[in-house]
């Protein structure tokens, strides 16, 4: 039976308690409604360790002013019961006010990576993105914390924390999991209506048509943006590309000629929602 904990020192005190019995733990952190994705990142903790925990917390430091914190779904009972349905281990839960208690004023940002991308578009959501994984990773101890790849530039930064502050943990990247039509599940794709659900589908169609093409070396590095651009403006519903490029997979500064591995990375808004995708391209190969 799952077991449900609220309070960080009582999920540092059970964490303890396992790992002096040597027991690995994996670590699956999220913001709840919970999708294919993620369980699929369960699933993948519960092969590797002795137990899994599974974290939902609704992060309000990484919602700017504008953004859809309080339209953000938040399906609890759902998510419980399919957390207990693929038998996960624990479930961590805690209340806001454990995780930034009054006068709450740590914060931690990782330079160069950051200001990147989706960094311009969304001021200060990276540091709080880092700060809640770092007290996360505090009150859970994992040996292994997993991380989806759709959300390529978190799981950079996170693991440039993770190396820069020696936290003792193993991160596993995890493959994008997609509908069947290539759309990248996310919570947000509740947002779109049906014909802004049929649109999003030019985006996994660009990212792969590009990837084919870059692999065949049909296409300079040079007209790759352009011609992403050009295929995703194709589509009317599509209000605005915030960015679309190919991007050094390490650093996430846009290329000028390919290196052996190459990052293709969208993000564009279809009517009030915003959706990122992105694809890992090797000139001999590609991983989706």
């Amino acid at each position: 039976m799952m077991e449900i904990i609220r309070i960080p020192r009582i999920m540092q005190e059970t964490s303890r308690h396992y790992i002096t019995k040597s027991k690995k733990l994996g670590f699956v952190p999220t913001m709840g409604a919970l999708h294919e994705g993620h369980l699929s990142l369960v699933r993948r903790a519960k092969d590797e360790n002795d137990l899994v925990v599974v974290s939902i917390f609704l992060n309000p430091k990484q919602f700017g002013a504008n953004e859809d914190l309080s339209y953000y779904p938040k399906p609890i009972e759902s998510d419980i019961e399919k957390l207990q349905s693929i038998n996960t281990d624990i479930l961590f839960l805690p209340e806001t006010s454990f995780i930034y208690p009054t006068n709450f004023c740590t914060y931690i940002t990782v330079q160069n990576l950051s200001d990147k991308l989706c960094g311009p578009f969304r001021p200060g959501h990276f540091t709080g993105v880092t700060t809640v994984v770092c007290k996360l990773l505090n009150m859970v101890m994992p040996s292994r914390l997993y991380l989806g790849q759709k959300d390529y530039q978190q799981l950079l930064i996170i693991k440039r924390m993770v190396e820069d502050l020696n936290i003792p943990v193993e991160i596993i990247p995890c493959r994008t999991i997609r509908e069947k039509d290539g759309l990248a599940m996310s919570s947000r794709n509740s947002y779109l209506k049906s014909k802004e659900r049929l649109s999003a589908t030019v985006i996994y169609k660009t990212l792969s048509y590009l990837s084919n093409l870059i692999v065949e070396k049909k296409i300079p590095c040079h007209e790759v943006k352009g011609k992403m651009k050009e295929m995703l403006l194709n589509e009317p519903l599509i209000e605005e590309i915030q960015y679309a490029s190919i991007y050094d997979p390490e650093t996430l500064d846009e290329l000028d000629n390919y290196k052996k591995v190459n990052l293709l990375a969208v993000a564009l808004k279809i009517g009030n929602t915003r959706l990122i995708d992105n694809m890992i391209v090797e000139i001999n190969s590609v991983v989706v």
